[in-house]
């Protein structure tokens, strides 16, 4: 039965939760810079989400990067349920991911950089799990802004797969897909290891360099 099995399946619209109109949260800041996690940004910054496993390891990556990053938040997409809360995702019936939002200077920081740390900071081959976080929150996606992000995800995978095969790795399953609804998770989710630094992280990369972001044009 769908309850009872590990939620390595994405639901079908007939078995996903209801959800709620309204957000379940709002006004939030951001613990370490005190910004409007929501907005308003900055004009010409840009925003990508990314979904590589546990998000609060993952949105821990990307605030690290020292210079261009405006805010990061983290949130669930990529599902069926409007306005989902965490348990709901963690139940397996909303098909949501859990993501990272970052919004960046495009000017300080291109999308290639970000792309660089999101395939260096897990293990993309990994199908509905990362490491031993299990479920379909936890698949590693690209949710792209437009057409100029598609094709940097895309050339990256390509190029990426065929380092990680060098190394015995298998096929990549990381989805590219067009960005959903974004919807923020709850507060106490929101840099969780700046206000808990001894919390849990499952996140490893692969150890395998990818060199977009490096020199190297998308």
């Amino acid at each position: 039965m769908f309850f009872q099995r590990k939620k390595t399946e994405l639901p079908e619209p007939a078995q996903a939760l209801p959800g709620r109109e309204r957000p379940i949260v709002q006004g939030q800041r951001h613990f370490l810079s005190k910004r409007p996690l929501a907005g308003p940004y900055p004009e010409g910054t840009q925003t990508a989400v990314f979904g590589l496993g546990c998000f609060w390891g993952a949105e821990r990556k990307f605030w690290q990067i020292e210079n261009g990053i405006w805010i990061t938040a983290v949130g669930y997409a990529g599902g069926l349920t409007p306005n989902p809360t965490y348990e709901e995702v963690c139940s397996g019936r909303t098909g949501h991911n859990e993501v990272v939002l970052v919004a960046f200077d495009p000017g300080k920081l291109p999308f290639e950089a970000l792309l660089k740390t999101f395939w260096e900071s897990h293990n993309p081959t990994q199908g509905m799990r990362q490491g031993n976080d299990v479920g379909t929150q936890y698949r590693s996606g690209v949710y792209v802004a437009d057409a100029a992000q598609r094709r940097a995800a895309e050339r990256s995978k390509a190029e990426y797969q065929q380092a990680l095969a060098k190394r015995g790795y298998g096929a990549i399953t990381t989805e590219i897909v067009d960005a959903p609804a974004f919807y923020f998770a709850e507060d106490y989710h929101q840099q969780y290891l700046a206000k808990n630094p001894a919390g849990y992280c499952g996140l490893g990369g692969t150890g395998v360099t990818c060199q977009i972001g490096v020199g190297v044009e998308a």
